[in-house]
């Protein structure tokens, strides 16, 4: 085979590897950004606001909390560059209104968790589809049939495991506007709570300095390390 080829061949075996990639990540990373954010405008819309509910966000179409960068761009590129060994996204914020809320400090948090907490039961449900699932028909159906259908759909359902966890973990990060930052001003006394939500608007830039340094590592690998241990008991 001529180098002409051979390098062809590599070009080919390449983009395969990445579209597989491509294709396991998409359905775990939309379906955990989407829950994740439904569960935030849900759990608002039960305490008293119902602005994410009004505004068509209480829905399990992808298409409404896509975010161009963070859901497709971002994850595209971390797949590529990664060979998929990391992948993260985010959607687009579901809008909350703290002030429909009998109690804003309070309630504010509870829709904040909701998120995480909604991801890690994701989570729980993808080890159970495998367990209960997959594996026993793996064990019954034809060797062809388990490697065309059961493989692709354990790789699915593993991925799942995994960036919800991540998703879960990295939210959890007491910066706000992140999911954890959220929490942590709800079991703030009120003055070091409002002390604390000034640093929003700066929020996302000190996250993207947390993980360039690498210092968010830090944070959120023993997290998910804890979490994945706990979920080896299902």
């Amino acid at each position: 085979m001529s180098d002409k080829n051979l390098q062809k061949g590599f070009v080919t075996l390449d983009f395969s590897s990445i579209a597989r990639q491509i294709i396991i990540a998409a359905v775990p990373i939309l379906i955990a950004i989407t829950f994740h954010e439904v569960a935030h405008g849900f759990v608002a819309n039960k305490l008293g606001d119902p602005t994410a509910r009004m505004m068509g966000r209480l829905t399990l179409n992808p298409i409404a909390h896509i975010d161009p960068i963070g859901t497709i761009l971002m994850p595209l590129m971390l797949i590529i560059f990664t060979n998929g060994q990391f992948v993260f996204g985010y959607a687009k914020p579901v809008p909350i209104n703290p002030m429909n809320f009998k109690n804003p400090k309070r309630d504010m948090a509870i829709s904040a968790a909701a998120g995480p907490v909604t991801n890690i039961l994701l989570s729980i449900a993808s080890i159970l589809v495998i367990k209960l699932v997959i594996v026993p028909l793996s064990l019954v159906m034809p060797e062809s049939t388990s490697s065309a259908i059961l493989s692709p759909l354990f790789m699915i359902f593993q991925a799942s495991v995994v960036y919800n966890v991540v998703l879960a973990a990295f939210n959890m990060i007491p910066i706000p506007p992140l999911d954890g930052g959220r929490v942590l001003m709800g079991f703030l006394p009120y003055r070091q709570a409002v002390s604390f939500s000034k640093i929003e608007p700066f929020g996302f830039l000190i996250v993207i300095l947390l993980i360039a340094t690498g210092i968010s590592s830090y944070f959120v690998i023993p997290i998910v390390n804890l979490f994945l241990s706990l979920l080896r008991l299902f």
